[in-house]
């Protein structure tokens, strides 16, 4: 499969990995306020012999989205293996995140696992995990703020390097002007994305706000955008599903621009596979749910901190129609 990654940042990465599996023995729908009082139950296999933990993941996700679906596998994988109660929670909103933040802090959770898409609603109440002595990793978004406040370390991919990737990819194939679009208006993360790719694309670089929630409304603004602007001539989807609504609206509208999106799922390999979407950024969403399950068992259990501290990354890797063939069984068991 072909990467775009630079060398330390792959060295650094294998390396997690590697202390991980020396260490260790050894999909669900999207969640809700209704979730953050369910334990997933693991799936099957044998587990180690460390004590039983409880661990609490609260991610930004929005309805549909089923990037965290996959990472909610990883989490669930890693679970089963090192004797975990997981419970996952999610809110779109930044006050509702923090307020599950909190309760998990009230459930005297062993460890927490958190995304920062909106930093600043989360500075409080990681200020009140670490007072309670609970551990706390951060995964997705916002690795810039992690150490501020006081995670372990970040796992996921850099979001700036990424879109400067997709940017660098676009010249080489010619496109003057790309859309891209951001399905969370505020996520840091999703904006670092369209800044990395308007750092590296030599024409120009639109921006174009959906709610990724509402996939009628988003399709249609899309589709709006691209009849009201024939120069368009590339589309960044900062989402898998967002991919999807990209496809659509782009035939209605008459448009040639050429697809690309970030992160997997099997619709976008189908895609791939039939020449609809060019290329994906892959961040590998199941080994953020699993190395920072991973790491917070390895934590209580051995005092370990995967990357000393620093952001382990997990992207980005740049898959084509290519890299299908190797990609299919793994989205379709909902892994990648």
């Amino acid at each position: 499969m072909r990467t775009t990654r630079t060398t330390t940042r792959t060295a650094r990465t294998a390396a997690a990995l590697v202390a991980v599996i020396a260490l260790a023995a050894g999909c669900s729908g999207s969640g809700g306020r209704d979730s953050e009082d369910k334990a997933d139950t693991p799936s099957s296999g044998k587990g180690v012999a460390t004590p039983r933990l409880k661990i609490a993941m609260i991610t930004h996700s929005g309805e549909g989205d089923t990037f965290w679906d996959i990472v909610r596998s990883g989490a669930k994988q890693a679970a089963a293996k090192d004797n975990v109660d997981f419970l996952y929670s999610n809110d779109k909103e930044a006050k509702g995140q923090a307020e599950l933040v909190q309760a998990a802090i009230d459930k005297k959770v062993d460890g927490i696992v958190v995304t920062l898409a909106k930093p600043e609603a989360m500075r409080s109440v990681l200020a009140k995990a670490k007072a309670a002595g609970i551990p706390v990793v951060s995964i997705n978004s916002g690795s810039e703020f992690s150490q501020k406040f006081g995670a372990l370390s970040h796992i996921g991919q850099e979001e700036a390097v990424a879109g400067e990737a997709v940017g660098t990819r676009l010249a080489q194939e010619g496109r003057k002007k790309t859309l891209c679009v951001i399905h969370e208006q505020g996520n840091v993360s999703l904006e670092q994305r369209c800044a990395g790719v308007k750092k590296t694309f030599k024409g120009t670089v639109e921006n174009l706000n959906v709610d990724g929630t509402n996939a009628p409304n988003s399709q249609s603004s899309i589709e709006a955008k691209l009849q009201a602007d024939k120069s368009i001539d590339a589309i960044v989807a900062l989402g898998a599903p967002v991919a999807a609504l990209a496809v659509k609206a782009k035939d209605d509208a008459g448009s040639k621009a050429e697809i690309a999106t970030f992160d997997l799922n099997a619709e976008v390999v189908r895609r791939l596979k039939a020449k609809e979407v060019t290329f994906a950024v892959d961040q590998q969403p199941y080994l953020q749910g699993y190395l920072a399950v991973d790491e917070l068992w390895l934590h209580e259990t051995n005092g370990n901190v995967l990357g000393g501290g620093k952001p382990v990354f997990t992207g980005p890797a740049l898959v084509t129609a290519q890299d299908v063939p190797q990609l299919e069984k793994y989205t379709a068991r909902g892994t990648r």
